[in-house]
């Protein structure tokens, strides 16, 4: 897949006033999955552009990581003043689709730097034919766990989501306040529970359009997906700390690093915050879990920056943004933070083919086992599928819900989103 080029006739052509020597201006940004760590990197990153640029100065705004995507879509529902935004996989069609963001199509035609994005950087942005952010670094998801408590316990890696059941169990002894999953029961829930549900599904699913199976029904709406709900239930209760039910990405991370739980699914960005607390020796990665045919459908997910369509300072909002997207610019933030690189230049780069980055170029090259799939970016509804899962899986968990209704509930959202989804913003 490559980038679509050429200007369309609901795009500008690219503005080409720049400050002169005697004007300064000052470019408003915002980022969206905010931490400490990588906003201590964007901002040494901002003082090298500055230093290249002394007539601009940026201004970042860092909301915190719970409030960061509620506070631009006041922002920009106001129109206040802001230039370049941290779009998301799961917000990019509804932004797109509201006006808030302009397509970088034009933008991109004229970049140098172009050619070495990766696909998967490419086609996280895309909305219809149009891309509406330049990825800022990737996530797919690993198994991290603790090296040591298995070695003790005489027990191997988990390869399938059964052994995973079974492994963690095992691990568990909450009289010494130790669990084998590291849950997650809030906000970013469903990452584990559609990673079981695909799995269980596995070439069933319309790898092209990742929530529905190649007959066109939901992935919810399988006797897969119920045995894979069922695993999913007695993975909470029987290996995983009762208040995860209300864990988000902090507390889940933090429970694997201080020692709670001892099996941790997620994205690379974690592999900075596991290096700096833990021990070398203690962990490990290993590929995420396999389903019951041996297989297991993983996503390249992320986010990059885009831009305000009411912005003032176009040019200069897009000169930050080729800066910050730049090989250079972003293979630094790749490996100060952890993240998959966004340019093909930067594979070859021994950082990413060594330690916990290894095990995601090994899931890479087994396209037979480890599927890729589309994930549901183009429908407008997935910037509230989260919110959804979340309060209805914890009704469940709770007991005050069974996994058919659950299913039944989560099949009927995704049949609404096939049904209205169009409205020709995915026909441009």
């Amino acid at each position: 897949m490559m980038f679509v080029m050429g200007c369309s006739s609901q795009e500008a052509p690219i503005p080409t006033s720049l400050p002169t020597d005697d004007t300064k201006i000052t470019l408003r940004m915002i980022e969206s999955l905010t931490n400490s760590n990588r906003t201590a990197i964007l901002k040494g990153l901002i003082a090298q552009f500055e230093s290249q640029n002394p007539n601009i100065h940026v201004e970042l705004i860092s909301p915190p990581f719970t409030q960061a995507d509620l506070t631009i879509k006041t922002m920009l529902n106001v129109k206040q003043e802001l230039d370049v935004m941290e779009v998301r996989d799961i917000n990019v069609a509804n932004l797109a689709s509201q006006g808030y963001i302009d397509p970088l199509n034009t933008y991109i035609s004229a970049w140098d730097e172009s050619n070495t994005l990766s696909h998967a950087a490419q086609s996280i942005s895309l909305v219809g034919r149009k891309n509406y952010f330049i990825a800022n670094g990737l996530y797919q998801r690993q198994m991290f766990y603790r090296q040591d408590w298995l070695e003790d316990a005489g027990l191997k890696p988990p390869s399938s989501w059964e052994e995973l059941y079974e492994v963690s169990k095992k691990l568990t002894d909450p009289a010494k306040n130790q669990f084998g999953f590291s849950f997650r029961g809030a906000k970013g829930a469903i990452a584990i529970s559609d990673s079981l549900i695909r799995a269980y599904n596995s070439d069933l699913v319309n790898l092209d359009d990742g929530q529905f199976l190649n007959d066109g029904s939901t992935i919810y709406s399988s006797p897969e997906a119920v045995k894979a709900m069922e695993l999913y239930v007695n993975l909470y209760k029987d290996a995983s700390p009762p208040d995860s039910l209300y864990w988000g990405f902090q507390e889940q991370v933090e429970a694997f690093t201080s020692g709670v739980t001892g099996i941790l699914l997620q994205d690379p960005d974690v592999i900075q915050t596991i290096q700096d607390t833990m021990q070398p020796g203690t962990w490990a990665t290993a590929p995420l879990p396999t389903g019951p045919k041996g297989k297991a459908l993983v996503s390249v997910g992320g986010a990059g920056w885009g831009m305000a369509s009411y912005s003032k300072h176009k040019a200069e909002a897009w000169k930050l943004i080729a800066f910050l997207s730049g090989a250079k610019s972003n293979t630094e933030l790749s490996k100060k933070y952890g993240l998959i690189p966004t340019h093909t230049s930067a594979f070859s780069d021994p950082f990413f083919q060594t330690g916990p980055y290894k095990t995601l170029l090994d899931m890479t090259l087994k396209p037979d086992i480890f599927l890729l799939f589309k994930p549901p970016f183009q429908y407008p509804g997935n910037s509230s599928w989260d919110k959804v899962a979340m309060d209805s899986g914890q009704a469940m968990l709770s007991g005050n819900a069974t996994i058919e209704e659950t299913l039944s509930k989560w099949d009927a959202f995704w049949q609404e989103q096939k049904r209205t989804t169009g409205m020709g913003l995915n026909k441009n």
